[in-house]
């Protein structure tokens, strides 16, 4: 069916040929003609004119050829549909804590596609927008986005580098950018302190290649190391038996609370927290049978729970549901 009537400008059918061409890479030229309503001679004309605007439009011959958006010194105009741009937008909010309206390139980048969308699709993303601004929430931790891809090249060539991090420099071997629990983490090895460092990326201010190249260790995981990192170190330990099998336990229990190791036909999880309390209730929350071996702060916080729980079902000293087997579907 014709998409276009015969009274439109030679621009308008330039950018829906352009728009055609972007939804459905390697349309052929009579494809093309068919959803314009025009004829193969005149889509080739549309072609031309985007062409000689500055954007690269290859056409391939063959049965997988057609007509495509190639790479070229100007970037194309994007053509998004209502819903397309809706969703890129809550995207964008649901990841996105810094100012709406600032300077930083997702800020900008975000106006420009709230200001093509109909009256209808932007009131609710400006209403969407208005409470992000009001909730900023990890504003600060948004890393720069250019930094934040110089440092994913590093890692892809194994470019050394030096940094400033906050107030120091280090030389640095960067492994792998990782994102958890929505931060940017940069897992590297250290040449300054010879050692094995996961940085913040928001708070890395500058990033230098040295010229030198490393060697990333075999075999790595850098997520399983990142989380690893997340979960030592901090103020209160904890060791704490499930009464189950690992393989069971490693579906249920977040990597972020420590290591899970296998003893017998149980496991230990091997962990530590800033927030005991908040760790008694992750625990609980896995709904599988647990005994906290070590660790009096998430002991007091479990026991604290244990006796919330109890008088919030207001009959102390009974159960209030039957003991079956362990949870499978945590």
């Amino acid at each position: 069916m014709a998409l276009m009537r015969g009274d439109l400008s030679p621009t308008a059918r330039a950018l829906l040929a352009l728009e055609s061409i972007q939804d459905r890479p390697g349309i052929t030229g009579a494809e093309l003609a068919a959803r314009l309503g025009v004829s193969d001679r005149a889509a080739r004309r549309h072609v031309g004119i985007l062409r000689e605007a500055g954007i690269p439009v290859e056409s391939l011959s063959g049965p997988y050829g057609g007509y495509r958006v190639g790479r070229g010194a100007r970037l194309a105009p994007l053509m998004f549909s209502t819903p397309e741009a809706l969703g890129l937008v809550m995207a964008v909010l649901q990841g996105w804590h810094g100012a709406a309206d600032g300077e930083h390139p997702v800020a900008t980048a975000l106006g420009k596609i709230v200001r093509v969308l109909p009256a209808s699709s932007a009131a609710p993303v400006e209403a969407i927008r208005r409470v992000n601004a009001q909730n900023p929430g990890d504003a600060a931790a948004s890393p720069d986005p250019r930094l934040t891809a110089a440092l994913a090249q590093a890692c892809e060539s194994e470019q050394r580098l030096r940094i400033r991090y906050r107030t120091r420099e280090m030389v640095l071997d960067p492994w792998a950018v990782v994102v958890r629990h929505g931060r940017w983490y940069l897992l590297c090895w250290s040449q300054t302190a010879r050692a094995r460092r996961v940085l913040r990326i928001d708070r890395v201010e500058q990033a230098e290649p040295t010229g030198d190249t490393f060697e990333p260790p075999a075999e790595l995981d850098p997520v399983q190391e990142v989380e690893n990192h997340l979960a030592d170190g901090w103020t209160h330990e904890a060791e704490v038996r499930f009464e189950v099998p690992i393989s069971l336990a490693s579906q249920c229990v977040s990597r972020v609370l420590g290591r899970l190791t296998a003893d017998g036909e149980t496991c230990v999880l091997s962990g530590s927290t800033d927030n005991a309390e908040w760790y008694a209730a992750q625990l609980a929350a896995t709904e599988l049978p647990f005994v906290v071996l070590q660790g009096d702060a998430v002991r007091a916080e479990v026991l604290r729970l244990a006796e919330r729980l109890t008088r919030a079902a207001g009959r102390a000293g009974r159960a209030g549901r039957s003991r079956g087997g362990p949870r499978t579907d945590c």
